[in-house]
């Protein structure tokens, strides 16, 4: 007869374990012997072998038992059972890590592939972190909002980047964050703005629907808002930029005659 450390080491687990499969019903609690100590026999130990297997193959401690007393015919059926569920687990687990890897890139919290590219050919032309962070945000929201747009955004925010004074546009204003509402650069900076919307808009991309660049009333609100704030000259270029023919910022739309 052996004593509860015996039985654990013959099977390869710990004395907690046993005491574990004890508590779940898994294994019979032996009689106590005159000393009150318990004491296991040879199909203890195979009994326990049993669950210890059938426990490392994955299966669930709740269906061990139905396993333990099944004949050939039902033991092959739970096993099948088990083994789809491991399978959907295992699928499941591993659409969780692609979406960790995605989430380590950091620009793809939220945002669909093509956003993160763009963001990173931002990183590419040197505009500072500073600058990419407001523009991750505002994208986040855009994206929440309009998914379905947000390849069409995308490919003209892309067609931008491919042209050298959309670029340098984008370095001027990050320039421009700090710059004071009085600063005489500003009147500069809505030239250079009003000169890169109307050319734009005189040569779209190919399949671009001018539609697509419609955001909600709220939405550009909102990003508007961001701008407003956390810029200290966005209120005075938003004022030249009205006296220029244009409104708004997210939102950019000509003004009436």
């Amino acid at each position: 007869m052996l004593t509860i450390g015996e039985l654990a080491a013959y099977a390869g687990v710990t004395i907690r374990t046993v005491r574990h499969y004890h508590a779940k019903g898994l294994l019979p609690e032996p009689e106590r012997d005159h000393s009150g100590y318990r004491r296991y026999g040879a199909r203890a130990v195979s009994d326990l072998i049993r669950i210890r297997t059938l426990a490392e193959a994955g299966v669930p401690l709740a269906r061990v038992e139905e396993l333990l007393d099944a004949d050939e015919e039902e033991f092959a059926a739970a096993v099948a059972d088990i083994d789809r569920r491991l399978r959907a687990e295992i699928r499941e687990r591993q659409r969780h890590r692609e979406r960790i890897a995605q989430l380590a890139a950091g620009d793809n919290l939220a945002l669909p592939p093509e956003a993160a590219a763009y963001l990173a050919r931002l990183r590419e032309i040197g505009l500072p972190e500073r600058l990419i962070a407001g523009e991750r945000d505002a994208w986040i929201l855009v994206a929440a909002q309009l998914p379905q747009h947000m390849p069409a955004f995308m490919a003209l925010k892309e067609a931008q980047l491919d042209q050298p004074e959309q670029n340098a546009f984008h370095r001027d204003l990050a320039d421009a964050i700090d710059w004071a509402p009085d600063d005489p650069r500003v009147a500069g900076l809505a030239d250079q703005l009003v000169g890169l919307i109307e050319a734009e808009l005189a040569a779209a991309p190919d399949g671009w629907d001018e539609d697509d660049l419609d955001l909600p009333d709220d939405l550009a609100e909102l990003l508007d808002g961001v701008f407003l704030s956390s810029v200290p000259m966005a209120p005075r270029l938003l004022a030249l930029l009205e006296e220029r023919g244009w409104t708004g910022w997210t939102k950019l739309a000509r003004l009436d005659p």
